[in-house]
């Protein structure tokens, strides 16, 4: 893609009462819009980025065993009615009535909805187990969106669910969704710390959420400097001043952190509620046993660039960047350095290589600072000097080093880099 053809807004300065680092780096890497607080445009590299998110989780996902579908953002409260979470979550839901005077709602999440479709088709255990999960837009009437896309009134969220025929069943799909869940956050680039949690509005038995220390958390873990112990802790006291569970002699020290990811066994409150039942091998009855999965994707984004980026912006992990490598030459007003820097951004994409070609007729000091904000994995560089040497600067925008290449080697180069 060539910079002056894509549409990538970069700002010089952090907009005023942006407080997060990663909701100012969004904003001004060009990747995200706001239209009015906690409602957010997603712009042609945040989207390519959001893409790649969805895609990791996809793969994961089916793995797992999962199906993708796509439930309707519409819902009827009725629906709702039956389980009781009109109530629940009547502070964040969005109602309104439709031309038809029927009460309405946008889905701030789709357990209802998903097990009114599978009580629609699945009456034998013969049709069990099954996990459908899919990537949907959310609606929450926040009092106070916070941090951009963290904590906003219309995101993207992936949630799964299970259905079984009994006990053993849901713990072998809980278990799957657990490992699908630590594969993803760790290909996102994220070391997260997994707690035992309480399951709330959702209900039953057991919970488990996904965290990562970072600065734009609504959440409380604590970590111990002696054993790395990292976890949640259940006391009446101040847990600063108790001694580690895991090695009993060190001080725990408290962190905040963005929960990421929250699965449920939920047993069978939605569907005993909503009457999804099934007949079991002898011909009895039983209401279905379900878990549930969700990923807060878009969170996903800013947990990302909150936990890789440094004062020149952002630090893209390879496989949700946005392209794999930038090319900038150094002198756009030099014919034999453009056709250089092209005949590279040929043979790089025939080599399955996404690439970013700054072609613009701005200074190389401006785009450089514009290739360090958007923090793409490596920066290809061709300057007049250099290639009279017959050499290319390969830059890691991680570790800020620099490579001298030789020009022939240059696409084996990055290709091994990049692998």
């Amino acid at each position: 893609m060539y910079w002056s053809k894509f549409f990538i807004p970069t700002l010089k300065e952090v907009p005023l009462g942006v407080e997060a680092v990663s909701h100012q780096l969004l904003l001004r890497a060009g990747l995200v819009h706001m239209l009015t607080s906690g409602v957010y445009s997603y712009l042609p590299l945040g989207f390519r980025v959001l893409r790649n998110i969805e895609n990791i989780i996809r793969e994961e996902m089916n793995k797992a065993g999962a199906h993708e579908l796509l439930l309707p953002s519409l819902h009827p409260v009725e629906l709702w009615k039956k389980t009781g979470r009109n109530v629940t979550l009547a502070e964040v839901m969005i109602r309104f009535e439709d031309k038809k005077g029927r009460a309405m709602c946008l889905g701030p999440t789709h357990e209802e909805v998903i097990t009114d479709l599978v009580q629609s088709y699945v009456q034998s255990y013969r049709q069990l187990p099954l996990t459908l999960y899919q990537i949907q837009t959310k609606f929450r009437d926040e009092i106070r969106p916070r941090f951009g896309v963290v904590r906003a009134c219309e995101f993207i969220m992936k949630d799964a669910y299970s259905f079984d025929d009994d006990k053993a069943g849901l713990e072998k799909n809980y278990q799957l969704q657990y490992t699908a869940y630590q594969n993803i956050f760790e290909r996102c680039g994220l070391k997260t710390v997994v707690l035992e949690a309480d399951s709330g509005a959702m209900g039953g038995d057991i919970s488990h959420e996904f965290m990562v220390p970072a600065p734009i958390g609504e959440d409380e873990i604590y970590s111990c400097s002696s054993c790395h112990f990292q976890g949640g802790i259940k006391s009446a006291g101040d847990p600063s001043n108790l001694l580690c569970p895991k090695c009993k002699s060190g001080r725990l020290e408290k962190q905040v952190a963005i929960e990421l990811g929250h699965i449920f066994q939920l047993g069978t409150k939605y569907s005993q509620a909503m009457n999804a039942v099934f007949l079991d091998a002898t011909g009895k009855q039983k209401p279905i046993i379900m878990g549930c999965y969700g990923i807060g994707v878009s969170r996903l984004i800013a947990a990302v660039v909150e936990k890789n980026n440094d004062s020149k912006g952002i630090i893209w992990p390879k496989e949700v960047a946005p392209f794999d490598l930038e090319i900038v030459p150094v002198q756009t007003s030099d014919q034999a350095i453009m056709d250089l820097s092209n005949k590279f951004y040929v043979e790089l994409q025939q080599k399955g290589i996404s690439v970013l070609f700054d072609d613009r007729d701005e200074s190389a000091g401006i785009r450089f600072k514009d290739a360090d904000l958007i923090g793409l994995p490596f920066r290809l560089v061709l300057g007049k000097r250099t290639v009279s040497e017959n050499k290319i600067e390969i830059k890691n925008r991680r570790t800020d080093e620099t490579l001298l290449v030789n020009i022939d080697e240059a696409v084996n180069k990055i290709a091994a880099l990049l692998n």
